[in-house]
């Protein structure tokens, strides 16, 4: 279990680098790793960092939205001409290498419907990305519709940091332990849903 401290100083440290240049390009390349094989969704540094700095909510939403898509794109890649390598590795990893040919006959009738819906979930983008680019769908499809899930998502978060940053903040201080054993739960959840769901 991980110590109340140790959150502690995470959060602050997050809190705290919102003031510093670097952090963009963190939480950036966090972003854009998440949608293709790193596991930590990019908000564990947007929501600290959107709360110490509400008005710039915007601008954390847009970047965690451009490097996603291109993360995203990333993932295609990967499945598109890696996938009896690296892509089939990292989805064996997640345990759906028995779904992903499921997954991808399902493509030739809800393409669009997949992308959109499991990009506002918590289920894991790097998932859809990988099995998008395995199952040859439209890449330019592909890039509009992670447009709008990576979008829709972030910037929902910005809207509702940007207006109700004080409050939120208070609450999540009060009690982080709590905060970030929701967000383990739903990171956790997100899998589990692939799973049953993919």
């Amino acid at each position: 279990m991980v110590h109340r401290g140790m959150l502690k100083r995470i959060y602050d440290w997050c809190i705290d680098a919102a003031h510093k240049p670097y952090a963009l390009w963190i939480m950036g390349a966090v972003s854009f790793a998440e949608s293709s094989f790193f596991p930590v969704p990019p908000d564990v540094m947007l929501i600290p960092m959107s709360l110490a700095r509400p008005q710039r909510a915007w601008v954390y939403a847009s970047v965690c939205t451009a490097t996603s898509v291109l993360g995203g794109l990333v993932g295609y890649a990967i499945g598109a001409l890696l996938y009896d390598s690296l892509g089939h590795w990292l989805i064996q990893l997640y345990g759906l290498g028995d779904k992903v040919e499921a997954f991808r006959a399902s493509y030739a009738e809800w393409g669009a419907v997949i992308i959109l819906v499991k990009g506002l979930t918590p289920i894991p983008y790097k998932l859809v990305t990988i099995t998008s680019g395995f199952a040859g769908y439209n890449l330019f499809l592909f890039t509009v519709c992670s447009i709008i899930a990576r979008g829709g998502r972030f910037f929902v978060a910005a809207i509702l940091l940007n207006r109700y940053g004080d409050w939120i903040r208070v609450r999540i201080e009060r009690h982080l332990g709590l905060w970030v054993a929701i967000g383990a739960v739903v990171l956790v959840l997100g899998f589990v849903i692939a799973v049953k769901l993919i």
